[in-house]
């Protein structure tokens, strides 16, 4: 998964009901358009450049792979969708509902429609104030200067007053009342693209397998026989050792840990891959070490059939994992899913993501999120 950018958006309206026409905003870009990880104070602050009722102002950070200009084109189709006309007078108008993209990351952008940072950004403490309140540490790629030092040189001289505050919609989950989640699935599921997305959207520790420095994976796919065991030993200590390493250290700058394994698939691998009297040894070893491992708090399962696999691993490209025939794939699905039956005193998530793609939809991540997030309960 390519990281994801850190866009600010500034939110206004000065028509209707404007706390629920921000709210509705926010609901909306963060179910159809991107994660919205922070929401700002919301402030009331007079029209600035023209006559009108007051507008109620705020700030959100969002995450996303998208591009600006999407991520522009999108928010437009919000802003019709709430109601937004856009008339073809020249300056300023009254709004249901205002959505200005202020940042991308610390990065510039300029195109025929589009100026990144926002060219009046530093000119309004109705944008200043929000994005002050977001904690970012964030500098203004064109000026050099940090939001306090833009508030401090600012001459906006209008009165922007506290009216309240919203809570983010990651803030909701309360994902953070896991200490360790666990996420799994076959090759090519999207585990580790899951758990780097959730890490970098909810504040948590992230934990990858180690999987690219193993020397005997491109070896075992050209001859399963005569790999297989060492195979599965080495990522068997190496698991344990990663795992005994990243659980025992807490980090006081995050709320919980996410990974995108345990030690558990080993022993699922290993049955499939290895023969009846390695296994016994091998089961031997696991057992042993299994006994010093955490569980997770949540172990979450992802299921995707086995053509979609198949069809994730051509797209993903890696060179030693192109002749994996379907038979293994499935044989690995039936050991996740018979071991996870077994496991009466673990907490599991099984879902099936077949039909879904929550790198593309925000919908499909945010119903992901939301699985998740019942189990807490």
């Amino acid at each position: 998964m390519n990281s994801q950018n850190q866009i600010v958006l500034s939110l206004g309206s000065n028509i209707g009901n404007r706390l629920e026409a921000i709210e509705s905003c926010v609901s909306l870009i963060h179910n159809e358009i991107a994660t919205v990880v922070k929401v700002s104070t919301i402030y009331e602050t007079p029209a600035w450049g023209f006559e009108s009722e007051p507008f109620y102002n705020c700030a959100i950070v969002i995450h996303t792979t998208k591009s600006p200009q999407k991520i522009l084109s999108q928010i437009l189709k919000i802003e019709k969708q709430l109601g937004r006309i856009r008339g073809k007078q020249q300056g300023y108008q009254a709004r249901i509902i205002d959505i200005d993209i202020i940042s991308l990351n610390e990065e510039i952008v300029e195109t025929e429609n589009l100026q990144i940072p926002h060219k009046q950004m530093q000119n309004r403490m109705f944008v200043l104030l929000p994005m002050q309140d977001l904690g970012l540490n964030w500098v203004h790629p064109i000026v050099r200067k940090s939001i306090a030092e833009l508030i401090q040189v600012c001459e906006d001289e209008s009165e922007c007053k506290i009216v309240g505050k919203l809570t983010s919609p990651i803030e909701k989950l309360n994902l953070q009342n896991f200490n360790y989640i666990a996420i799994e699935g076959n090759i090519g599921a999207g585990k580790t693209t899951l758990a780097t997305k959730i890490a970098e959207d909810c504040n948590a520790k992230l934990v990858l397998e180690r999987f690219a420095d193993n020397p005997f994976l491109p070896k075992f796919y050209k001859d399963q026989n005569r790999y297989a065991f060492p195979l599965e030993m080495s990522f068997l200590a190496d698991r344990y050792q990663q795992l005994t390493d990243d659980l025992a250290q807490f980090d006081l700058f995050k709320d919980f840990i996410v990974a995108d394994y345990h030690i558990f698939k080993s022993l699922i691998f290993a049955k499939v891959t290895l023969h009846e009297d390695e296994f016994r040894l091998y089961k031997t070893m696991f057992d042993i070490i299994r006994k010093e491992m955490p569980k997770p708090d949540l172990y979450v399962y992802l299921y995707q059939n086995t053509d979609r696999l198949l069809s994730n691993i051509k797209k993903r490209g890696r060179s030693y994992e192109q002749e994996i025939p379907a038979e293994y794939l499935e044989k690995i699905n039936r050991g996740y899913l018979d071991y996870i039956k077994t496991q009466t005193d673990l907490n599991v998530l099984v879902i099936d993501i077949s039909d879904l793609d929550f790198i593309k939809k925000q919908s499909d991540y945010v119903y992901l999120l939301n699985e998740i997030n019942a189990k807490i309960k």
